[in-house]
Formats: structure tokens, C-alpha cells, sequence
């Protein structure tokens, strides 16, 4: 049922799959020292040493669940379902191993806590969050994400606290079809029925949730 379907993304957003070796042997505990080796060295410049970027149009990488990283470094190596210029370059020079090791460290990392910039539009964000627009087939973010934007790991992202340029932008994306990694275009279909006011409102609002272990 469409209803059940989330509305967010995600820098950063949509089901993750975990990586498995070509002969279904679990793959080796990640090493979050490598891990953190990588991140000083690839992705410190855009995203910050412990993955809280400064700037809002980077997505903050803290706390995000590992698989969905992963995920999201293996799907811009590909350059298909989610092409990005600049990612490509840097994921482009990943193993799968690195992908997991870093990945596995900006997980451990605890995110700086967003905010709403704007009461009215952080009010309608909310209503659509917990609720979604039922009149226009757009289901509750909450349903998939969490009552407390959290996600669920290896199938969700978290997106509580995320920077709101970084979601509006991944919204929009879904909608246009910029970006087309989410499984069954599920992200596609709903942000396709969304207006860029409530596409603003629930990026706004879940800016504002606060993190939690």
C-alpha cells in the first residue's frame, strides 16, 4: 500500500542493501580505524573529519546507519541511479571494503543537533511527517522513518537533525527524477505528488528533530 511508504530521503533516502560476498559468506567485521583514515583523507574537505559538515548543502554523515552509506558510495561509483559530479570522483576511487570501513566510522560519530528556521513551516512539516497528505497519496514520513526521524538500519535512513538544504534538495531530486536509487521508486513516487512548500516543510521540520541513541 502507498501509504505505507516513506516521504524522505537522505542525502541522504530509501532502503538500503547490505553488501554480501559473491559466495554469501559473512563479510568481515568493518575496520573503523581504516575507516577513519579514509575520512581524514577523502571526504573530510565537504563532510568534516566526524562527518558533521558545515556547510548545509553536504549532508551531515554522523550517525547515519552503515549500510545505507554504503549504499549510497556504491550507487555514485556506479554513476546510474544517483550521479553526482563530485561523489563519483571520490567513491570512484573505493573497494567495497572502504566503502564498509568508512561508512562503519561516520556511524559511530555523534551529529550535531539541527533547527527549524521556520515555526509555520516546521508546523506543516510536522503534520506531514506523522501524518502525510492522505488526499494526495503521500504517506507519513514516520511510517518508515520513525516517529523520531531515526530510520531503521540496513532499510531507512536516519533524518533527524539533517541540514534541510540537503533534504528539500534530495525531495526535489526524487520528484524530477535526478535521482532514481530508491528501490521500486518508491522515494519517486511520493516527492512526485508533493509541492515545493511541502517539500520545504518537512525538510524544514526534520532539521529540527533531535538525535538519539
Amino acid at each position: 500500500m502507498r501509504y505505507l511508504h516513506s516521504i524522505a530521503a537522505a542525502l541522504i533516502i530509501g532502503v538500503s542493501s547490505v553488501a554480501v560476498a559473491a559466495d554469501s559468506k559473512p563479510l568481515p567485521k568493518a575496520d573503523t580505524a581504516l575507516g577513519s583514515k579514509i575520512a581524514a583523507e577523502v571526504c573530510a574537505a565537504c563532510h568534516n573529519p566526524d562527518g558533521n559538515s558545515a556547510a548545509s548543502a553536504n549532508p551531515k554523515l554522523a550517525g547515519q546507519h552503515p549500510e545505507y552509506l554504503a549504499k549510497q558510495l556504491a550507487d555514485y561509483k556506479a554513476n546510474k541511479t544517483r550521479k553526482n559530479a563530485v561523489m563519483i570522483g571520490f567513491a570512484g576511487g573505493l573497494s567495497v571494503a572502504d566503502m564498509r570501513n568508512v561508512s562503519a566510522y561516520y556511524a559511530e560519530q555523534r551529529p550535531k543537533e539541527g533547527a527549524a528556521r521556520n515555526a509555520v513551516a516546521a508546523k506543516l512539516g510536522e503534520k506531514i511527517f506523522r501524518g502525510g497528505l492522505p488526499e494526495k497519496g503521500v504517506a507519513a514520513c514516520a511510517g518508515c522513518h520513525g516517529p523520531a526521524g531515526m530510520g531503521i538500519p540496513a532499510q531507512y535512513p536516519r533524518l533527524a537533525g539533517q541540514w534541510a538544504e540537503y533534504t528539500r534538495l534530495q525531495l526535489t531530486n526524487f520528484r524530477v527524477g535526478e535521482r532514481a536509487n530508491d528501490p521500486s521508486g518508491m522515494m519517486r513516487g511520493v516527492a512526485s505528488r508533493m509541492s515545493d512548500k511541502e517539500i520545504e516543510a518537512v525538510a524544514d521540520y526534520v532539521a529540527g528533530l533531535k538525535y538519539a541513541n
